[in-house]
């Protein structure tokens, strides 16, 4: 159990995939946790995994990219379970598409929930954070940053949630602030599986082929995710910031 155990922690997109996982690991530390997605109903199942397991959570419902229930959002957070000093920015949306066929709302969806969301939750805590000499943010980035057919609005905001982070850590490192990305390959997700479904796959057969190019031959699962992300949220990252891990199983590129 850390040290640390009393510190809160918000972890937007929590209500499954790697926001649930990261959620679930974050309380295994001691944290006590605000799950947070667009429908609170949706994170009951996280909170009540949580809570089985003698840890602390609250279900917040909340619109990443709108700006008034962002600090709503985060003062609930701070009046009923403590000031938030960990972040991890995990919401996330697919509006998948080839250049020519993309629309404006595809772009626009995409860059609104994973950058202007990242950059509005991270501006409503970082107040908390300087205010306790004490903070980390996690964003989550993905491979796809480095390109992806199919994804130039999603490679777009994941590139840019790492100029964003690194910029973070300049101007929030004297607070005692860190920030840094974490960046998965192929995690097996509703997400992939949505991806699968677009190109006509079947899920397990994209997963199988997904796997023989990865150098440990298996698809990440959301917990390796949420490792790595509980790493960056630790006592023991405090000299580490401005840096971008890639959870792909192997090199790329």
């Amino acid at each position: 159990m850390s040290t640390t155990e009393q510190r809160v922690a918000i972890v937007t997109g929590a209500a499954r995939g790697i926001g649930a996982a990261t959620a679930m690991r974050l309380a295994e530390e001691g944290r006590a946790v605000a799950v947070l997605d667009l429908d609170e109903a949706a994170c009951a199942d996280t909170v009540e995994r949580i809570r089985a397991a003698g840890g602390t959570a609250l279900a917040v419902g909340c619109d990443v990219s709108d700006a008034a229930r962002v600090d709503t959002a985060v003062a609930r957070v701070a009046q009923e379970l403590g000031p938030p000093v960990i972040l991890v920015n995990n919401a996330g949306v697919l509006r998948d598409n080839l250049l020519f066929k993309m629309s404006e709302s595809d772009w626009d969806t995409v860059l609104g929930v994973h950058l202007r969301g990242a950059f509005l939750m991270s501006r409503a805590c970082q107040k908390h954070m300087v205010d306790a000499g004490f903070g980390r943010i996690v964003n989550l980035s993905s491979s796809s940053a480095l390109g992806n057919r199919g994804q130039a609005n999603y490679s777009a905001a994941k590139a840019g949630m790492q100029g964003f982070t690194k910029t973070l850590a300049i101007e929030l490192g004297k607070f005692g602030v860190t920030a840094n990305a974490v960046a998965p390959g192929f995690i097996a997700t509703d997400m992939t599986a949505a991806t699968a479904a677009r190109v006509g796959m079947d899920f397990e057969e994209f997963q199988a082929a997904a796997a023989s190019q990865i150098p440990v031959q298996r698809v990440g699962q959301p917990a390796d995710v949420a490792h790595a992300v509980a790493f960056f949220t630790g006592e023991q990252a405090g000299f580490i910031s401005g840096q971008v891990l890639y959870v792909a199983g192997g090199p790329l590129g």
